[in-house]
């Protein structure tokens, strides 16, 4: 057993021993006097904590002092009764506290009764009964904040799972300390009642047993009522204020010493106004003249100095912002600061700054945090944090989106006009500023706000300038989401799956394939645009193919096949017929024979002028889809696929190429074509 259980242990047992047993008086003035130890050591660190679940035992704590402090009132009560020697700590606050006098030792105990009962101890009761509701009111809106700040990327998972952790801490917290509370009320009522007990059963044993007088008996059973009734509830006052200052304590930043001076004694020209008015006092009516002025001038002093430390202070920043900035530019530049790069950034001069600003009514900010929601659900894959910042070397209404550092895209807006574009049936045109949309570089105009609801009437698409914003964005990082998926985002995918499927995980990390190689396939497949949300799909296929292949490209095709139902449904359209081109078996022969193996992987060894025969069909062929206004679809032989994706991608960015494998059953396919050489 720890020493620290056993000491707690042995605690709480003494205090329900001491019930029972008689005890001496010499050993009741030991725990006397450790209970009003304890008492200020409850007190001081209440008073200085600078948060309160640095005490989250507060509320047991209170529960085992207060049975403590219940167990030695009734062993004093034994003694007062028995042997009318209770021991030196109670005659003494008894004689000592009251002055001899049995009126004035009443007095002062009633008063520390009511200062406790009515005014600390209800003050408390009710301050932790709102607290606790308050608390828990505020739980949702504190969980959602924390939700937003780490789908932003401000908090990491860590932090997040910290920060609920302590709210449901505090929620804890002040539930118990609105029900401990209590302990300390009945804990005042219960020493009222022993004190009264005392005293008129300590009258009756002194007449009937020690044969004193009656009032003999009274004076000398009074003096120890009173002294055991001031020796438990001193400590019980003291507890109590340290419940009070717990559950009023709202600072984090500051020792409670330092933040109330500092607010009290802070504003110089408080104290002058206190200063005057106290002069003023003393000089127009009967009080003490000499005291209220002296009072007076200590409180102008005070604030003659508060006043002249912040004239020194406003002197010093001012120095100190100057030297910082002189050393700044003196000291040699810190080259490790410059070698950080942001995943995502989007730069933007200086006229779109109102649209980033949420005190300008900007929402930017908000519709970032959307994409890298939208792209989640989307693609199955975090976002890292998007970088924006203004850049005043780039045209007022110009923006750029950079990856890793480097330029990817770019655009321009107006900042009050609106971006209209034609879908294809408008029959009258609207006048306005030819330009292209940046997103999918298609023809359009920029029109004014009177402008928007005649151009929306007439059948134009009408785009705001954050969305054009957004869109891009969103464009770019669907576009380059495998370059920015790293291995700890890869790790951190496979964390967030292996409690739930730990036998996966055990078979496949690091056994089978490690993170690197998982992250090859998970890029592969986010090159073209395939969602890897399913994870578990697609761990469950690498499990049964890499102990045959560590190829990251044959083993793509193999995750490719088993989400042929996500494939299926995001690029044919249920009850519809697709149209589509199919390749050439001989072409497809052709491609087969040039393939190649090597150390680092499969290469197409295709003779140059045959490749340009197949570019030039598979041009005509997209063309014909084109003209009947559909996606740019080819379907190839399951072993061909990513050779021939491989070999047309630099020339067609969105030519879409799946094998028979990857196409559910219920798909209707129309062959419009052939890529032929």
């Amino acid at each position: 057993m720890k020493r620290n259980d056993l000491i707690v242990g042995l605690f709480l047992l003494s205090a329900i021993v001491f019930l029972i047993i008689p005890m001496n008086s010499v050993i009741l003035d030991v725990l006397l006097a450790l209970n009003i130890s304890l008492a200020m050591v409850i007190l001081f660190n209440a008073m200085f904590t600078k948060e309160v679940l640095n005490m989250s035992a507060f509320p047991t704590i209170l529960l085992f002092t207060t049975m403590f402090r219940i167990s030695l009132n009734v062993s004093s009560t034994k003694l007062i009764l028995a042997t009318g020697e209770p021991g030196n700590v109670v005659s003494t606050f008894g004689e000592f506290v009251g002055g001899g006098n049995l009126v004035i030792g009443l007095v002062i105990f009633f008063i520390l009764i009511l200062v406790q009962f009515m005014v600390i101890n209800k003050g408390s009761e009710r301050v932790a009964e709102v607290t606790a509701r308050f608390t828990l009111d505020a739980m949702p809106g504190k969980q959602m904040a924390i939700d937003a700040d780490l789908n932003t990327g401000a908090i990491t998972d860590a932090e997040a799972r910290q920060r609920r952790e302590k709210i449901q801490e505090e929620s804890a917290f002040f539930g118990s300390m609105d029900g401990a509370t209590k302990f300390v009320k009945g804990d005042a009522i219960a020493g009222l009642v022993i004190t009264i007990i005392n005293l008129v059963g300590g009258t009756v044993m002194g007449m009937m047993e020690l044969g004193m007088p009656a009032a003999d008996a009274f004076q000398h059973f009074a003096i120890l009522s009173i002294g055991d009734g001031l020796v438990s509830q001193i400590p019980s006052l003291m507890i109590s204020l340290a419940t009070g200052i717990l559950v009023t304590k709202v600072s984090k930043e500051a020792d409670l010493g330092d933040l109330l001076m500092k607010q009290l004694f802070s504003i110089p020209k408080a104290l002058y106004m206190v200063g005057t008015s106290m002069i003023v006092l003393g000089i127009v009516t009967p009080l003490n003249t000499l005291l209220f002025a002296a009072y007076g001038l200590i409180f102008i002093f005070s604030g003659r100095i508060i006043a002249a430390k912040f004239e020194v202070t406003t002197i010093e920043s001012e120095v100190s912002a100057e030297e910082s900035s002189a050393n700044e530019i003196r000291k040699p530049e810190n080259v490790v600061s410059l070698l950080q790069v942001d995943p995502i950034e989007l730069e933007f001069g200086y006229g779109i700054i109102p649209l980033a600003d949420t005190n300008q009514g900007g929402d930017l900010l908000d519709r970032v945090v959307l994409i890298r929601r939208q792209i989640a659900l989307e693609l199955g894959c975090v976002v890292p944090m998007i970088r924006l910042r203004d850049n005043i070397q780039l045209n007022p209404n110009q923006y750029i989106i950079k990856i890793k550092g480097i330029q990817v895209s770019e655009g321009e807006i107006l900042f009050d006009h609106y971006m209209a574009m034609n879908p294809g049936y408008v029959e009258e045109e609207i006048t306005g500023i030819p330009t292209f949309e940046p997103s999918f570089h298609l023809p359009a105009i920029w029109i004014t706000e009177g402008q928007r609801e005649r151009a929306e009437t007439l059948g134009y698409t009408v785009v705001d300038p954050p969305s054009i914003i957004a869109t891009h964005l969103t464009e770019v990082i669907r576009g380059h989401i495998h370059e920015l998926l790293s291995r700890q985002d890869v790790q951190s995918l496979v964390n967030n799956i292996q409690e739930a499927h730990q036998t996966l995980i055990s078979e496949l990390v690091p056994k089978l394939l490690n993170i690197g190689e998982i992250q090859k396939v998970l890029q592969n497949l986010l090159r073209e645009g395939i969602s890897i949300r399913d994870l578990v799909s697609i761990f469950e296929t690498l499990a049964d193919y890499a102990p045959t292949t560590r190829d990251s490209d044959v083993l793509t095709e193999y995750a490719r096949q088993s989400l042929k139902r996500a494939i299926s449904n995001k690029y044919f359209p249920s009850n519809e017929m697709t149209s589509v081109v199919t390749l050439d078996p001989k072409v497809e022969q052709d491609i087969m024979g040039s393939v190649k193996q090597s150390e680092q992987g499969a290469y197409l060894t295709l003779d140059p002028a045959v490749t340009r025969e197949i570019i030039e069909s598979v041009q005509t062929e997209i063309h014909k889809l084109e003209e009947l206004g559909k996606n740019p679809i080819i379907i190839t032989s399951p072993i061909v696929r990513m050779y021939f994706k491989r070999l047309t991608q630099d020339y067609f960015k969105d030519l879409i190429v799946v094998s028979y494998n990857e196409i559910d059953s219920n798909v209707e396919l129309q062959s419009v074509g052939m890529v032929t050489v």
